[in-house]
């Protein structure tokens, strides 16, 4: 009986100092002129939730708060807008106090200076930068022939056997960006450089928790192996010949003459590729994958898509590969690619950072509070996207439709990084359905919250379509 009761008081002490607990976190962060919502566990806030539940925890506080409430996750108190209205006023108006506010774990594991935790001048010089590297001109003239090469390579014999598409594309996008930063081919530091990548990857989404074992230690020091990589790379081409010029995006951001006007650090260069890489990595993997799933789950775009492509092999030699002119007239695929990332919803939202208090949507935000632009919903709202569940490529066929959309980013944080990544992933279709048919097998899960992924691998049986 003793011991019954000893038992008893103990949980009754540990159900009182949670409760207490969760009382003052909510008391801490009442202030008049908020937005409605709860704040969760002191330094976790609702941070499991979220990651968990994804949509159904926003579903929930939508239905009990409104499209405008707050909230306490991935380390710091947060206002999570689902209003159209609301979040085109804040990623259209960088300039009234609203900065990227992306969490703590992505900025040290990327870096200070990669481009979106910077503003201002700051961002308008490292945006330059960056532009230089991948604008329409070096896409056509140096950056699209490596990638036809790389597809053609990376895609030969995946027929007559089972694959997991879900770690070919993910191979496919790692691969590709090295080949376009440093001329990397598959070679020893390919290999070490994967191991430490996918590392960083999972730790930019995790608490900053310093701790062994978590995802964010892993993550971070997997940033400083890659960080001296890079330096090894950096200091070989440095001792190379003098006049010996590399035609790739780290020869873009070391060329010290007059055809660069952008003079970056090596930290700066360094925290550049990692962006690149970060950024272009799990659009172009993830979109890739989904589209395949969506193509198999939709024989009539497939047909469309496929004959769009045949078209343009008929009209050359087996050898020659995709010019620019070819991937202008790829229509539907580019429908494909937008249609893809809006119903996977590839990017969930955006986060900014107020840098002083002021007023939004009729509450007062707290400086230094996070606000969280949650564009999931707006990706299906009926009244943009009539039957907004169903994958329909032809909606996108009227181009204007690209500009009244969020889903590569907007204003001054418009995605510099669009035009490459639709090229990529353009070109790897291309050489997927005109040379293979595929039907999926293993049932495989899907999750699309806090990133698209198959936890167990997207398994497809390939067949040579000739």
């Amino acid at each position: 009986m003793a011991v019954f009761v000893v038992v008893l008081l103990s949980v009754l002490f540990v159900l009182c100092f949670c409760s207490a607990l969760l009382r003052w976190n909510e008391v801490r962060y009442r202030k008049k002129g908020l937005p409605p919502g709860t704040m969760g566990w002191p330094v976790f806030g609702e941070t499991t939730e979220f990651l968990k539940q994804g949509p159904s925890f926003m579903k929930n506080q939508r239905a009990r708060y409104g499209s405008f409430f707050k909230s306490h996750i991935l380390g710091c108190p947060t206002v999570v807008s689902m209003d159209p209205e609301v979040n085109i006023y804040i990623l259209m108006n960088e300039a009234k106090g609203l900065v990227p506010g992306y969490p703590q774990s992505m900025l040290d594991i990327l870096g200070k200076s990669n481009i979106a935790a910077v503003h201002g001048s700051t961002h308008k010089y490292m945006r330059g930068a960056l532009l230089g590297l991948i604008n329409p001109t070096m896409i056509r003239d140096q950056i699209l022939p490596k990638i036809d090469v790389f597809m053609r390579a990376h895609l030969s014999g995946w027929g007559n056997q089972v694959i997991n598409i879900q770690e070919k594309t993910k191979e496919m996008a790692l691969l590709s960006s090295l080949k376009q930063i440093a001329g990397i081919e598959s070679s020893s530091i390919t290999q070490s450089f994967k191991s430490e990548f996918f590392k960083l990857v999972l730790g930019t989404l995790s608490l900053p928790i310093d701790l062994p074992g978590t995802n964010y230690r892993r993550g971070f020091q997997a940033r400083k192996n890659i960080v001296n990589m890079l330096e090894q790379l950096i200091e070989e081409r440095r001792a190379s010949s003098p006049g010996e010029v590399h035609q790739d995006m780290l020869g873009g951001l070391m060329r010290n003459d007059d055809q660069n006007r952008y003079n970056l650090t090596d930290e700066e260069i360094i925290d550049h590729i990692i962006t690149i890489m970060y950024s272009g990595y799990e659009t172009v993997s993830t979109t890739s994958m989904m589209a395949v799933k969506y193509l198999h789950d939709h024989p009539e775009a497939l047909e469309e898509l496929r004959k769009e492509h045949l078209a343009i092999r008929a009209r050359k030699l087996p050898e020659d590969p995709i010019d620019w002119n070819d991937l202008k007239s790829m229509r539907f695929t580019r429908a494909v690619i937008f249609e893809t990332s809006r119903l996977a919803t590839i990017v969930n939202g955006v986060l900014r950072k107020t840098t002083q208090d002021m007023e939004l949507n009729g509450f007062l935000i707290p400086k230094g509070w996070r606000i969280y632009v949650y564009t999931r919903e707006t990706n299906y709202d009926s009244f943009t996207y009539p039957d907004p569940l169903t994958f329909n490529p032809w909606r996108w066929m009227d181009k204007s439709k690209e500009s009244q959309t969020f889903l590569f980013g907007a204003g001054t944080r418009l995605c510099p990084g669009k035009e490459l990544g639709i090229a990529e992933i353009s070109t790897f279709l291309h050489y997927f359905v005109t040379s293979y048919r595929w039907e999926e097998v293993g049932g495989d899960k899907l999750m699309k919250f806090p990133r698209v992924e198959a936890p167990n691998g997207l398994h497809l049986r390939v067949s040579n379509l000739t």
